[in-house]
């Protein structure tokens, strides 16, 4: 090796290869010279959006090496601010193995390979600043974007101490370096020494460092300026790695603590890894916790600390640690928590607090509404999950924290509806909501939440770039908030020393904010603010002005920030501060001074630097006045006046002048640079132009309009009336769109309907509304002139009950949109109005104190018994003021007098039993008297009963014994409580907020409160499914209810009585899963399980009823609940046709009677369907448009069954084919699809009219139907009709020229000819060929010539139309001889007088068509042709030996018929052979523009073609598989799938494209199954693909390379399960004779076979990372097997180790199978919540989804299906499963509450279903179907 004294003490590596020249170096994208100030030199800087693709690389060849062997590399750099950085050294080593270590602040955590070190860098900051400060309190640097304030860095790293810590390597040299985006780079260098940037050459001399002892200053070449008197550390960072500090277990680069390096020997050169230093670390940090949760987990505090309250003047509620970034993990949280009450950290300690979070309020505001609630609950604990094995026990009993998360608000003003601000990408808009400031985006009403106002929101403004919002609330002191509002957090609070604040503008900057409001002497104030440092938290005055004048609307100038104007009753004025001061001065109005103004807007696209003197402003008024005002000579410049156009007797509006009809009130307007918006009283929102010549647009709203905002880009105008309407409307294409609609008043009380999720509340604006509790939609309106005052859905139907003031009881029904019943027994107000849960009955209580039981069996609700006096008087329990037991039975109220609780029979109202609360507090010195009373739903025992004195009782429902008592619920009396299903939870409203309770009161669990009404709460309670809190009041609140997935799965439930086949199974086989007893070990397995026999078929209706349920199973119930299971079911009605029957299937009946069964044709242009005995579960419903859980985002494949079933339209760009049943639309440049669904069979056959506006699909009928056929909108994607003729399958459809006829082919089974008419869909005529058809087309020149051909012949067809009669008028042709025995198998036209036909022998025929004649023939192929197209003198045929030809055919038009038929070789050269290309498969389809140089063909390898004949080429558009598809499966990055299939191929596909990347093809075998190596190879690169053949061999792929990497036969029969352990270290596969291996994927060796699973073909093998000490055993790997006898084991695996235990091994029962095909399969798979649980689903004597908890070794849930499942998958969130069927639905399934919904795409049973492992998309498989949906949640 060469000397390297040359490298010492230092190489300067810019200098060493002259990087300037770019000779020795490269770069690439965005480099540059740069002068950076603080270095006062040029530096290479170095940017771009993807660090990767803008870099410098040195050296420039990848086969040369710097050889630089410094132990210590320095970087001297700085990361561009709020931007990512990478660094890759490529270093050699000793033993010749070339490592590259890369660092970046992209990377989360530390990673290694054998060949790769990944280190996360941690940016420093400036000192003193926000960041540092920081990244002080988290002990270290923060990850992520560099930091605003970022500096100038000494990077050093210890390159041999790097290869020896970590990879137990030699250090070598450095052999390369790439430095990438975003970065600026002064230099770099490498060195022996151990250098410190912060010591200067004299500083050393004084500290005696020198070169002998391995130290010393840095170069001055390499070093950084420092000022005179400054502190090099002050103004740079030095980080070194290792660091000399703490060393943090993840391994990453960041600053230490700012000291100077001393004295530091160099380290030994030894492979030895090098000692660690002692580090006091937590057990999470020890296990590897992830590094963001180490920099965002809370400080920890004394346990003896007591925390304190401080008042902070003039800035209302906050909390004290405010400003503790630990409590906020990211910016996106604050969102949904933000309406809790600010918290503390936790305290660590040995006392009950240390488990939980203390949260404070503080009651220094008297005059905030939260006050009253809070003063006396200064402290409120909640109980909160550390991962700490002390708190283990703890935690299993605490409540999630926080259980309600504020989801929707339905809600729009309370103080204003004047108040709507467009973002500038005008995709969301912000309005108030009482005191709630709401921002939804206008797409998907999703809506985000600024939560923190007290009263209610008076005011809103945005700045010019829409990222600070202030608001103002409203109150005798209002508080001005001003937010970041991508982050939603509170930058500043501060008092205006007004109240009735009434507007807000920002200057465009968002430097100024301008306010109005009114003094203490009611004269308007006009405040300026300067919010320039707003971020800091820092608001000043600017100036304040006192004036009589009245300000109804005041804007800052966009122009100009000292500038704002003003508009009133009388007045038009123009602002300006200046030196302090704001001064005003009014417009010159003349004539129009009187007049009433309401609003004032600039002229839009107006710029900075535009004259003063341009600008216009514009004034609106009351009396329809617009006023232009000249800004410079402050008067009006031009005047309009808006006017209403006459009624005329046509009822039409004519177009707006201005001298005809009343003038318009305008109460809004706004300027955009091309048109004006006016919002008026009459309702209207009108668009004008800028000279206001005429109406552009308009649109009428219901109720007078208070605002109108065009959006930035003048696309939207956004609207709101003071009926409580937000709306806005579409410019472009002139649609409208209600946003949000909410009521005008305190909504009374409310019912939801959970099988719809619908929700209907009772207003004191009188009307009674219905919503959709997922869009937000109002649904329906009632309006009445009688006030509502409670309402109640029934349980089932789509009815709900509403009672009003006058006592008067009204039920509709909702879907007839009708008054069903109307009772008037009541005198008073109707205060409780309840139906009992199985819906047999209804109630009504009035407030004179009368009882009603009504039979809401019948339509007419007929009234069975009134009691009068029986419930106390009064309106304070409305509206909930009856309540019954979940079972019917028992009914509660309220009565006779306040003292007294009654509990009555539901079915008689005969009292049972009087409770006297009164007596129950000898205490207390005044009576107390009951408000509320509530049954708990899982125990009919226990009635809860709300009290004035603010208590809740528990009371028995059987003797009326005191059970259980709370004191001090609320301050004020609780408004409403009501429990959850299972009985875990309590909730409580008292004045405006909600609490949440442990329903047994717990010592150790705390209650919640939440906040967020503005005005009393009037009722609040669970939604049915469980999932969901409603509460209303001044609006509707919907919250979601997050209580813990484990608890809702695992947690105590109710015993439940098994079946007798159960009972009878258990006593056969001793103690099965199903008694419910625990097991204190798992068994061995034994002999098959014992069958049972056939069920009765007495008892079946009980066995097999179509519903779900969820049932939760305990093995000791609580004493004091009801022994009754507590059920949460969603049943599905199973719908009748009831529709008469149809004529024409009697007909197909009796055919089928007559004469022999026609003989299927040979030859495969002929469409024959695939064979499917599975069909349509009739009963099965889709969910509504805009509420499936599913979205069907991707077909893959195309149907190569089909025949004729893709059309291409390249002039109108129209592009579809048939996948299944479903009809495909997609975009050839984006690859995005539309889906047509409406058949129920595979689609046979498309044709699309000329104009490229409908599509027509043909399918064949299920269950000896006729076929169905359908039209489609193109445009609207709809299906605008039907047909049906054909008794078999439709073999072709063609549309005429002129697109008035459609014509339809049937099969040999039905060989008829049908026409249609365009216009109605009416058949025409029709006509019987003598045997089978196989194609038809119309002439393309003549509408009225078509012509078929088929087995006996060519048939030419005439249509004639006389009047309405068409007739059809045929002649047949026999085949000619010279083409032999032969079928005519397609055809198509040569211009009006050639007609070209095909025979399945190869030959094509020459006819003339106005001799019916055959004059030419010739062979064009080997074998059958059964694809014809001719455009101008080309002509293609398609066979199916899979040649392509094209032929010019120009000389055939000029030849003229003879008397012989001559042939090629008579004609000469009248027929060439252009060109030819081979396809991989017979073709099927075809379409080709009018040239022929390019079209797309379809084969029957279920592949689209794009051919272009002007090169030769083709191109793959869309690929399937033509046979079964076994598996299909998603990388775990989400980047690609993969599938495979029966013809033995296994495909990996792009999963953003769905393009085919790459085909392994294995001949002769069948791949059943196929599994990605898990995530730690796949993100380097090396992901591979297993797969399991037939023949018993595993292949492993590698996709980079696209070759098999290897061969395995670890089985001697077909594969059927194969997956990789969640550690990667190994293979486990099973066979068909349930035999498991365990092979190594690196050697190729059989580890182990376990032989548990013998004798039965195992399904399923499933593999998750989890540790296993709770279930005594070591390791990290567990996995699962299910085989066909209905077994499943579950195995703990350590494989480094190679150990592998039996953890449980689970048996379930079934009866005898006596189906001609086989059982149903069994499968398992691991909760993904939760791998302790296990989720089975097979045959046995239920179809149910059975939950198995592996640490209580017992099955704790159930969900029963309406089908056996052929698949089902868990997904990894929203706690969805899907579930498919031989009936061809997919289910989803959520488990926590039972709702589902059916999705019925498929055309056949499904095989396969596999969510992605982000939950987000899945896929579905049927035969040879593959779809991908988009996963929302239900």
């Amino acid at each position: 090796m060469a000397s390297t004294g040359w490298q010492h003490p230092y190489v300067n590596i810019f200098k060493h290869v002259r990087v300037e020249d770019w000779k020795r170096s490269s770069k690439e994208g965005d480099v540059s010279t740069h002068t950076d100030k603080t270095l006062k030199c040029s530096v290479f800087r170095i940017r771009g959006p993807v660090p990767v693709n803008s870099y410098i690389l040195i050296p420039k060849n990848i086969n040369q090496s710097l050889g630089l062997t410094g132990h210590y590399y320095y970087l001297l750099f700085k990361p561009v601010p709020a931007k990512y950085f990478m660094v890759h050294l490529d270093v050699a080593a000793e033993e010749g193995q070339v490592v590259r270590i890369s660092f970046s602040n992209m990377f989360k955590e530390f990673k290694s390979t054998s060949t790769w070190l990944q280190f996360p860098f941690l940016c420093g900051a400036a000192k003193d600043s926000v960041y540092e400060s920081t990244a002080k309190s988290a002990r270290r640097g923060l990850v992520g974007p560099a930091p605003s304030m970022v500096r100038w860095t000494c990077l050093t790293l210890d390159l041999q101490y790097i290869l020896s810590t970590y990879l137990s390597r030699c250090y070598r040299h450095l052999k390369r370096v790439k430095l990438c985006a975003n970065m600026l780079v002064k230099n770099m260098f490498t060195s022996d020494l151990l250098l410190d940037p912060g010591v200067s050459f004299s500083e050393a001399k004084l500290m005696g460092l020198s070169c002998s002892l391995g130290t010393g200053p840095v170069p001055r070449d390499m070093s950084f300026p420092v000022p005179r008197g400054s502190c090099w550390h002050d103004l740079y960072d030095h980080i070194r790695f290792p660091s000399e500090g703490t060393k943090l277990p993840f391994d990453s680069i960041q600053k230490d603590d700012p000291k100077p390096e001393t004295d530091c020997p160099p380290a030994q050169r030894s492979p030895v890894r090098a000692e660690t230093r002692c580090v006091h670390l937590s057990k999470p940090v020890q296990d590897r916790l992830s590094l963001i949760q180490q920099i965002t987990s809370p400080r920890p505090l004394p346990s003896s600390r007591t925390p304190s309250v401080t008042n902070v003047p003039e800035l209302g509620l906050i909390s004290t640690f405010h400003e503790e970034e630990s409590l906020c993990p990211s910016d996106d949280s604050l969102h949904s928590s933000s309406h809790r009450l600010p918290s503390k950290p936790p305290c660590e300690g040995d006392g009950d607090g240390g488990g939980g979070v203390h949260v404070y309020v503080h009651p220094e505001d008297a005059r905030g509404n939260h006050r009253e609630e809070m003063e006396e609950e200064e402290i409120v604990y909640a109980a909160v999950s550390h991962l700490s094995s002390t708190t283990k026990s703890r935690q299993e009993k605490s409540l999630p924290d926080p259980i309600l998360s504020l989801s929707r608000i339905i809600g729009f003003g309370g103080a204003t509806t004047k108040c709507a601000l467009w973002t500038t990408c005008g995709d969301a808009v912000v309005y108030p909501c009482h005191a709630i400031i709401v921002s939804m985006c206008i797409s998907s009403n999703l809506q985000r939440f600024f939560i923190g106002h007290t009263e209610k929101v008076s005011a809103l403004a945005f700045s010019g770039d829409t990222t600070v919002l202030a608001s103002a609330q409203a109150g005798k002191h209002s508080i001005v908030r001003v937010w970041d509002y991508h982050k939603g957090n509170c930058l500043a609070m501060f008092r205006t020393h007004a109240h009735s604040l009434s507007s807000l503008s920002f200057s465009y900057n968002g430097g100024v904010l301008c306010g109005v409001g009114k003094d203490r002497h009611y004269k308007a104030m006009v405040v300026v603010w300067n919010t320039l440092n707003v971020a800091k938290g820092e608001v000043t005055i600017i100036a304040k002005a006192h004036t009589d004048v009245d300000i109804h609307t005041m804007k800052v100038a966009c122009f100009d920030a000292t500038r704002m104007v003003s508009c009133g009753r009388d007045n038009v004025r123009l602002w300006r501060v200046r030196c302090g001061t704001l001064r005003s001065c009014p417009v010159n109005l003349g004539e129009y001074q009187s007049l009433d103004f309401t609003d004032v807007a600039f002229e839009e696209g107006s710029f900075p630097t535009e004259l003063i003197d341009n600008r216009t402003l514009f004034a609106s008024s009351r009396s329809g006045h617009i006023l232009e005002i000249d800004y410079n000579r402050v008067a009006v410049g031009r005047a309009r006046r808006l006017m209403a156009a006459q009624q005329q007797h046509t009822q039409r509006r004519e177009k707006m002048t201005f001298d005809t009809g009343p003038a318009i009130a305008i109460n809004s307007i706004s300027v955009s640079s091309s048109f004006c918006a006016t919002g008026s009283e009459d309702g209207f929102l009108r668009l004008w132009p800028l000279d206001f010549s005429e109406v552009l647009l308009e649109a009428e709203l219901e109720g007078p309009l208070s605002l109108v905002s065009i959006s930035v880009d003048a696309l939207h105008v956004l609207a709101a009336t003071s009926t409580g309407i937000l709306a806005h409307l579409d410019v472009s294409s002139r649609s409208y769109n209600a946003l949000m609609r909410s009521h005008t008043d305190s909504v009374l009380g409310f019912s939801v309907d959970g099988i719809r999720r619908h929700l209907t509340t009772a207003s004191c604006d009188g009307t009674v509304r219905i919503w959709n509790m997922d869009s937000l939609e109002q649904m329906y309106d009632f309006m009445s002139e009688d006030s509502p005052c409670s309402v109640a859905f029934h349980p089932r139907e789509q009815v709900f009950a509403c009672g009003f003031k006058s006592g008067v009881i009204r039920v509709f029904d909702i879907a007839a949109a009708e008054l069903r019943a109307e009772h008037v027994q009541h005198k008073g107000e109707v205060v409780g109005l309840a139906f009992s849960p199985d819906g047999e009955f209804m109630y009504s209580a009035g407030s004179l104190g009368s009882l009603v039981i009504y039979n809401s069996s019948e339509e007419e609700h007929h009234m069975l018994r009134v009691l009068c006096n029986v419930v106390a008087k009064g309106t304070e329990r409305a509206p909930d003021a009856l309540t019954l037991s979940s079972n019917s039975r028992r009914l509660a109220f309220v009565g006779p007098s306040e003292y007294i609780v009654t509990i009555a029979d539901a079915q008689t109202l005969d009292e049972l039993l009087h409770v006297d609360v009164s007596m129950l507090d000898v205490a207390s010195s005044s009576l107390d008297s009951a408000l509320k009373v509530c049954f708990s739903p899982a125990s009919t025992r226990h009635l809860l009963v709300a009290t004035s004195a603010n208590k809740i009782l528990w009371i028995s429902t059987e003797t009326g014994r005191l059970l259980r008592e709370v004191s001090e619920v609320h301050r004020d009396p609780c408004s409403s409580l009501a429990v959850s299903e299972d009985s875990r939870f309590l909730l409580t409203a008292g004045h405006i907020a909600v609490k949440v309770w442990d329903y047994k009161m717990r010592q150790d669990i705390r209650t919640q409160m939440f906040i967020g009404h503005s005005q009393p709460i009037r009722q609040v309670s669970f939604t049915p499914d469980q999932l969901g809190v409603v509460s209303v009041g001044d609006a509707i609140f919907i919250w979601d209810f997050l209580a813990h997935p484990i608890e809702a799965l695992t947690g105590k439930g109710h015993a439940s009585p098994s079946k007798a086949a159960l009972q009878s199974a258990a006593e056969v086989n001793g103690a099965l899963l199903c008694s419910g007893i625990p097991r204190q070990s798992a068994p061995h397995p034994s002999s098959p399980p014992p069958r049972f026999s056939p069920i009765d078929p007495a008892d079946q209706h009980v066995l097999f009823s179509r519903c779900l349920r969820l049932e939760t199973v305990q093995c000791s119930p609580d004493p004091g609940f009801d022994p009754r299971p507590a059920v949460s079911f969603l049943k599905v009605t199973e719908l009748e046709d009831s529709s008469p029957l149809n004529a024409t299937h009697i007909e197909s009946a009796e055919l089928k009677l007559k004469g022999p069964k026609p003989k299927q044709p040979d030859c495969y242009k002929h469409f024959t369907p695939r064979f499917n005995s599975s069909s349509l579960d009739q009963a099965a419903i889709a969910p509504q448009p805009g509420e499936a859980g599913l979205r069907l985002r991707a077909v893959i494949g195309y149907n190569g069954n089909g025949r004729g079933n893709m059309v291409w339209s390249p002039d109108q760009g129209l592009f579809a084919y048939s996948c299944g049943c479903v009809v495909v639309v997609e975009h050839l440049h984006t690859g995005r699809q539309r889906h047509f669904h409406g058949h129920a069979e595979e689609v046979s056959c498309l044709a699309v009219t000329h104009d490229t506006k409908m599509l027509a699909s043909a399918a064949s009928g299920s269950d000896g139907t006729r076929s169905l056929i359908c039209i489609w909108d193109v445009e609207e994607g709809a299906c605008c009709n039907t047909i049906s003729h054909h008794r078999g399958a439709v073999q072709s459809l063609a549309f005429s020229r002129d697109d008035r006829f459609l014509l339809s082919v049937g099969d040999f089974s039905d060989p008829e000819v049908a026409l249609w008419s365009t216009r109605t869909f009416q058949l025409l005529s029709s006509v019987r060929g003598s045997g089978p058809i196989h194609d038809a087309a119309f002439s393309p020149s003549v509408s009225s010539q078509m012509a078929c051909v088929g087995g006996q012949g060519a048939y030419f067809c005439l249509i004639h139309t006389r009047g309405a009669d068409v007739d059809l008028k045929v002649q047949r042709e026999n085949v000619p001889a010279q083409v032999g025995d032969a079928e005519l198998t397609a055809l198509c036209y040569h211009g009006d007088s050639i007609l070209y036909t095909a025979t399945n022998g190869g030959h094509v025929c020459a006819w003339d068509i106005n001799t019916q004649r055959c004059f030419m023939t010739w062979e064009a192929d080997e074998g059958e042709i059964g694809v014809l197209l001719c455009r101008g003198n080309r002509l293609l045929t398609g066979s199916n030996t899979r040649w392509l030809r094209l032929w010019g055919v120009e000389a055939v038009q000029g030849a003229k018929p003879q008397g012989k038929i001559c042939t090629v070789e008579d004609g000469g050269s009248m027929v060439v052979l252009e060109r030819e290309i081979m396809v991989d498969g017979t073709t099927v389809s075809a379409a080709f523009d009018y040239t022929m140089d390019m079209g797309v063909v379809g084969t029957m390898a279920g592949t689209l073609w794009y051919i272009n004949w002007l090169d030769n080429s083709s191109v793959r558009l869309v690929s399937g598989h033509k046979t079964k598809v076994n598996d299909v499966v998603f990388s775990s990055d989400e980047s690609h799938f993969a599938t495979c299939s029966e013809d033995g191929s296994v495909r990996v596909w792009l999963a953003s494209s769905n393009e085919l990347v790459v085909q392994f093809q294995v001949l002769n075998q069948g791949c059943g199954c196929v599994c990605w190596s898990p995530a730690p190879s796949s993100t380097e690169g090396k992901a591979c693909v297993a797969a399991g053949y037939s023949d018993g061999t595993l292949r492993i792929f590698r996709l980079s390379s696209s070759e098999m990497e290897m061969k395995l036969q670890p089985h001697h029969v077909a594969i059927t399960a194969i997956r990789y352990s969640a550690d990667g270290q190994v293979i486990l596969s099973a066979g068909f004779n349930g035999l498991v291996a365990v092979s190594s994927p690196v050697s190729g060796a059989t580890l182990r076979i376990i032989r548990d699973h013998k004798g039965a073909a195992v399904t399923t093998i499933q593999c998750v990372s989890k540790q296993y000490k709770e279930f005594g055993l070591d390791g990290s790997d567990m996995w699962l097997t299910a085989s066909t006898d209905r077994r499943v084991s579950v195995w703990a695996a350590d494989w480094v180790k190679d150990k592998c235990d039996l953890l449980d091994w689970l048996t379930f029962p079934a009866p005898a199978y006596f189906e001609d095909d086989g059982p149903p399969p069994s499968l398992a798979a691991f909760c993904p919540s939760d791998p302790s649980l296990v989720v089975y689903t097979g045959y046995g004597v239920e179809r149910e989804l059975s939950f198995y908890s592996l640490t209580r070794k017992q099955i704790i849930k159930k969900i029963e299906l309406p089908h056996w499942a052929t698949c089902f998958s868990l997904s990894p969130k929203n706690h969805l499963i899907a579930v498919g069927s031989k009936e061809r639905v997919l289910k989803l399934i959520k488990s926590s509450s039972g709702r589902f919904q059916d999705f019925l795409q498929h055309s056949d049973a499904l095989q396969t279903c596999h969510f992605s492992p982000s939950g987000s998309l899945l896929f579905t498989v049927a035969y040879n179907e593959i779809l991908l949906w988009e996963v929302q949640d239900i």
